[in-house]
C-alpha cells in the first residue's frame, strides 16, 4: 500500500475523451521530440555556432508570447475542439515544411528559423487550449492526477525522441526525423476529432469572454496581479528556467567537452534525454507529490534541488577532458536529478493554477502559463547561447545553477505566504485578511 501511494494516480484514464488524447499524445510527443532534437542539431551542423542555436530561442519566443497570450483569449471565447483542430493542422503543415527543406538539402538557417517560428505560433495556441479542457474531461477532483499523467507522457517522449533521433541522424539524416514528426501529428488530429463540443463556461461577470483581443488578454493579466500565490508560481519558474536551463549548450558540450562530432552522438542524445528521464521517474512516483498540501513550499524545494543539480552538472562538464568518461556520466546523472525536481515543481504549479481559476478565465491563464513554461527555456537558449560563445559550457551552466538558488530564495523571501499556503486558504487575500471564496478557491467579487 505504501508503494502504491507513491505511484501515479491513473483515475483520469477512466474518462474516454481524456484517454484518447492521452494515448494519441504518446505518439505525437515522440515525433515532436524528434523535431526538437533535429532543429538545433541541423542549425549547429550548418553553422558550428552555439550563438545560432541560441537564436532559435528568439525565433520561438516571439510567436510564443504573442500567440500564447492571444490563444488563451481564443480558448475562452470559442469552441476549444475547433481551436484544437485548427492548430493541430497548422502544426502538421509546419512539420511538412521542415521535412521538405531537409529533403531538398537547402541548408538555409533562416528558413529553418522561420519554420520554427511558424510551428511555435500554432503550438502556443494549441497547448493552453489542451490544458484548459482538462477539468471538463476529468472533473475537478482529478486535475492534479491528469496534469501529472500528461506531463509524464511529454517527458517519456522526450526520452525516446532524443535516443532514437540521436541514433538516426548520422544514418538517415534530418529529413526522416522531420517526416516522422509529420506522421505522428495525425494521431492527435484523430483524438481531437473524437472530442465533443467544448465551449467555455459563460460568466456574466466576464464581459470580454466572447470578444478575444487585447482587452481580453489584459483582463487575464489584471486578474493574475490580484493572485500573488499564482503569480509566484510563474516568477520562480522563470528564475529556474532562464538561469538554469543549459539546453542551447548541449551541442557545444557534446562537441567540445566530450569530443563528439558536430552532428551529435551518444552524449548529445543522452544529455537531451537526461532531463525527461528524471521527469518520467518523477511522474511515475508522483502519488505523494500531488497530495502535498503546502504546495508553494514543495515548488520552492523542488526548484532549489533543480538549481543544485545544474551546478553539479556544470562542474562536471568543466572537468571533462574531451572524452566520454566519468565526468560525462556525472553530468548526465545530475541533469536527470534536475529533471525529477523540475517535474515535481511543474505538477504542483500547474495544479495550483487549474484549481485557482474559473473556466471562463482558465484559457487566458493557461496562455500565460505556456508562455512562461516554454518561453523561459527560450530565453535561456538566448542567454546561454550568447554566453557559450565567450565562456566554456561548464562555466556558464554552473553559474546559472547558482543564480537559480539565489534568485529563488530572494523571491520567496519577498512573498513568504507562498511557503505556507495550502488549498484550503484563499489565494487572493493577504496575510491576516479574510475573503469570501468560491468553489475554486478564488476570492469572489465584492458588491
Amino acid at each position: 500500500m505504501a508503494l502504491r501511494s507513491l505511484m501515479a494516480d491513473t483515475a483520469p484514464l477512466k474518462h474516454d475523451d481524456f484517454r484518447h488524447l492521452w494515448l494519441a499524445n504518446i505518439v505525437t510527443v515522440i515525433g515532436a521530440q524528434l523535431n526538437i532534437l533535429a532543429v538545433p542539431a541541423q542549425i549547429y551542423a550548418i553553422t558550428g555556432s552555439s550563438g545560432y542555436v541560441g537564436l532559435s530561442g528568439l525565433f520561438g519566443l516571439v510567436p510564443l508570447v504573442i500567440f500564447g497570450l492571444y490563444g488563451g483569449a481564443l480558448a475562452d471565447a470559442m469552441d476549444r475542439r475547433i481551436l484544437l483542430h485548427i492548430t493541430t493542422i497548422g502544426m502538421i503543415v509546419s512539420a511538412a515544411g521542415f521535412w521538405v527543406q531537409a529533403a531538398m538539402g537547402l541548408n538555409n538557417v533562416w528558413l529553418i528559423l522561420s519554420l520554427f517560428a511558424l510551428q511555435q505560433a500554432f503550438f502556443a495556441i494549441n497547448q493552453p487550449t489542451r490544458t484548459a479542457i482538462i477539468p471538463k474531461l476529468v472533473g475537478k477532483e482529478n486535475i492534479a492526477a491528469a496534469v501529472s499523467l500528461n506531463m509524464t507522457v511529454m517527458q517519456l517522449g522526450a526520452i525516446v525522441g532524443p535516443l532514437v533521433g540521436g541514433a538516426l541522424i548520422p544514418v538517415l539524416g534530418f529529413s526522416w526525423l522531420y517526416f516522422l514528426d509529420f506522421l505522428a501529428l495525425f494521431a492527435t488530429l484523430w483524438a481531437v476529432h473524437r472530442l465533443p463540443s467544448l465551449r467555455p463556461d459563460s460568466s456574466s461577470s466576464d464581459a470580454t469572454t466572447q470578444r478575444p483581443g487585447f482587452r481580453s488578454v489584459a483582463e487575464g493579466f489584471a486578474f493574475l496581479l490580484t493572485q500573488p500565490i499564482i503569480l509566484m508560481t510563474f516568477v520562480v519558474d522563470l528564475i529556474a528556467m532562464i538561469f538554469g536551463s543549459p539546453r542551447a549548450l548541449i551541442p557545444q558540450m557534446s562537441h567540445v567537452d566530450f569530443g563528439e562530432g558536430t552532428d551529435g552522438g551518444l552524449m548529445y542524445a543522452l544529455l537531451f534525454a537526461a532531463l525527461p528521464i528524471g521527469a518520467v521517474l518523477g511522474g511515475v512516483f508522483s502519488g505523494r507529490v500531488t497530495a502535498i498540501a503546502r504546495r508553494g513550499l514543495g515548488v520552492t524545494l523542488a526548484i532549489l534541488v533543480w538549481g543544485a543539480a545544474i551546478v553539479v552538472m556544470g562542474l562536471a562538464v568543466s572537468q571533462a577532458d574531451g572524452t566520454i568518461g566519468l565526468w560525462a556520466w556525472i553530468a548526465f546523472l545530475a541533469f536527470a536529478v534536475g529533471g525529477t525536481a523540475d517535474m515535481f515543481s511543474a505538477v504542483l504549479r500547474s495544479t495550483m493554477l487549474q484549481e485557482g481559476v474559473t473556466d471562463s478565465m482558465r484559457g487566458r491563464l493557461q496562455g500565460v502559463f505556456i508562455v512562461v513554461v516554454v518561453g523561459g527555456p527560450r530565453l535561456a537558449d538566448i542567454v546561454h547561447g550568447a554566453a557559450g560563445t565567450r565562456f566554456s559550457a561548464g562555466t556558464v551552466t554552473a553559474a546559472g545553477g547558482v543564480l537559480v538558488i539565489i534568485g529563488t530564495l530572494i523571491a520567496v523571501a519577498l512573498v513568504p505566504r507562498f511557503l505556507t499556503w495550502t488549498p484550503d486558504q484563499p489565494i487572493a487575500a493577504d496575510d491576516g485578511e479574510s475573503a469570501d471564496i468560491d468553489e475554486f478557491g478564488v476570492e469572489k467579487e465584492r458588491t
